[in-house]
């Protein structure tokens, strides 16, 4: 299975059609069918469902394509790396986090390292944690950000200083904006938005109940969908502090919840790790930023 034929093969899952994918990678039709036909004879599987406007991936198909994507990435990024030249430090630095403004943080440290190094890069992945680690532990990212009680003992890590504050999320006219801080009694009955990785453990601690005991109407992944569903009176968004602008005009507030939870987040990498001269200078700059922001 060679790397050219899965970037084939990609090509033809993003643009749902051979002759699309074709024109894009400047082949000719026949000799992109045949080497995804030689493809589909190697695996013994069909993976594509030929027929209709759209070509359609079948089961075996959307397999393939998660594992080809990760596979071109990391080919990509090793390539990347080996091309580094020795004099310049340059290259593109990869970090994934979860909606948090902790991630200031990590902003003001890749600003401060652009104006010594202004060919340094950065790809930030959002993802939830568990996306998050996978691909911290296939070498995808450089670096992660966190949230306990995630298990971090397997990677080397940095507590943050900035920690998010629970809360709820909410039309300004809703019944519980009168309120200064919302106590979990206030949320056991009323819909609930949450987030796809607040599992039951963090439900209980935070509201005294877990899913099957709560009103939960949607979940969501990324906190601006969640805002849009508040907007819409959907319900109520449980969610961090400070990352939907609630000041001005904005129909929503937000409320801490009562008594205050924190959470804990921590810039994470692997253990022993094979960073690129790049990588390895924003770490150094990140310790050294953190240890004057402790100061």
């Amino acid at each position: 299975m060679e790397i050219r034929v899965l970037k084939y093969f990609l090509a033809v899952a993003r643009e749902q059609s051979f002759s699309k994918a074709a024109e894009s990678l400047f082949l000719s039709q026949p000799t992109l069918s045949r080497q995804l036909k030689d493809l589909e004879d190697e695996l013994g599987k069909t993976l594509f469902i030929r027929g209709g406007k759209k070509i359609t991936l079948t089961e075996e198909g959307m397999i393939l394509r998660k594992r080809a994507e990760e596979i071109v990435e990391l080919v990509d990024k090793a390539e990347q790396e080996v091309k580094l030249t020795d004099e310049d430090i340059t290259g593109t630095i990869y970090i994934g986090a979860g909606e948090t403004h902790a991630i200031s943080l990590i902003a003001r440290t890749a600003n401060k390292l652009s104006e010594q190094y202004p060919n340094i890069r950065y790809n930030f992945y959002s993802g939830d944690g568990v996306d998050v680690s996978e691909r911290l532990d296939k070498g995808l990212i450089d670096f992660g950000v966190l949230f306990e009680p995630m298990d971090i003992s397997r990677y080397d890590s940095i507590p943050i200083p900035i920690h998010d504050t629970w809360g709820i999320l909410m039309l300004k006219g809703s019944p519980l904006a009168k309120k200064e801080v919302i106590e979990p009694r206030d949320l056991w009955d009323i819909p609930l938005i949450v987030s796809r990785q607040v599992e039951d453990s963090i439900l209980s601690a935070l509201l005294g109940k877990t899913d099957g005991l709560l009103n939960i109407k949607a979940q969501y992944n990324l906190v601006y969908n969640a805002s849009v569903m508040v907007s819409e009176g959907m319900g109520y968004a449980l969610c961090f502090d400070r990352l939907i602008n609630v000041s001005g005009d904005s129909k929503l507030c937000f409320r801490p919840l009562s008594p205050t939870t924190e959470a804990v987040c921590h810039f994470v990498w692997k253990k022993y790790p094979v960073f690129t001269k790049a990588a390895q200078r924003f770490l150094e700059q990140f310790q050294q930023d953190m240890r004057e922001y402790d100061s």
